[in-house]
């Protein structure tokens, strides 16, 4: 499906009104982590449910579908944390990202279809991982980290747990994971201060490494001379 074209900072803002709506609602979100479960439910009123989604679909690694005129979101039962407690953090991201479809892309499926098409093994958007270079992918994407690791809170949190928002230069710690596991040299193995924060979020360290270098709080270069 060929979608709008939307700016990082738009789609930042997107989530940023959710929160402000939900916390609206039921009280601001003063620290992590993100009821992203609750707001899927209770503020956004939709519909939820696990299910074995690449059997549903008959195409493999599917983890996600949404529904608009069923106002139904599914993901895929490998993720539910009950079962796999390990996947809680994949969990929260995925349902992030359905939710990301819903508020941006609800609209313009709806002008394009209204959701006429829709059948239980035909929703409006499935999501795969082969699929995420797509531009409807990577801005559910994009919404996904924004919503569950909100600017304000991350740089509270780093403030709370290092005393300012100075940046932890990850260069040596980087190398050397990269050497003792033998990875590539661009690679970006999740360092420690990334999983001290993840916990908080409760997201996976791969997501808050990616939000901590997007803030400028976690540095793969080293910085020019004086820069700090």
């Amino acid at each position: 499906m060929k979608i709008k074209y939307l700016r990082e900072s738009q789609i930042e803002t997107a989530a940023f009104n959710l929160l402000v709506a939900y916390g609206q609602k039921y009280g601001e979100i003063s620290k992590p982590p993100i009821p992203v479960d609750a707001i899927l439910e209770s503020h956004l009123c939709l519909n939820f449910s696990f299910d074995d989604l690449p059997k549903l679909f008959n195409k493999p690694d599917v983890l996600g579908a949404t529904w608009v005129k069923k106002r139904k979101i599914c993901i895929d039962q490998s993720l539910d944390p009950t079962e796999h407690p390990s996947a809680e953090g994949r969990f929260r991201f995925t349902v992030a990202h359905e939710l990301g479809h819903w508020i941006l892309h609800k609209s313009q499926i709806e002008e394009v279809s209204g959701g006429l098409f829709e059948t239980d093994t035909k929703p409006s958007i499935v999501c795969r991982t082969q699929s995420a270079k797509e531009p409807i992918e990577w801005q559910a994407d994009a919404f996904a980290g924004f919503l569950l690791m909100p600017k304000e809170l991350v740089h509270n949190t780093w403030k709370n747990i290092f005393g300012s928002l100075e940046p932890y230069i990850a260069v040596n710690e980087i190398a050397d994971l990269s050497a003792r596991w033998g990875l590539a040299e661009d690679s970006h193995p999740t360092v420690k201060v990334t999983k001290k924060l993840a916990q908080i979020f409760n997201v996976s360290g791969q997501s808050m490494q990616i939000r901590l270098i997007g803030l400028g709080l976690v540095l793969t270069k080293q910085p020019e001379k004086g820069l700090f």
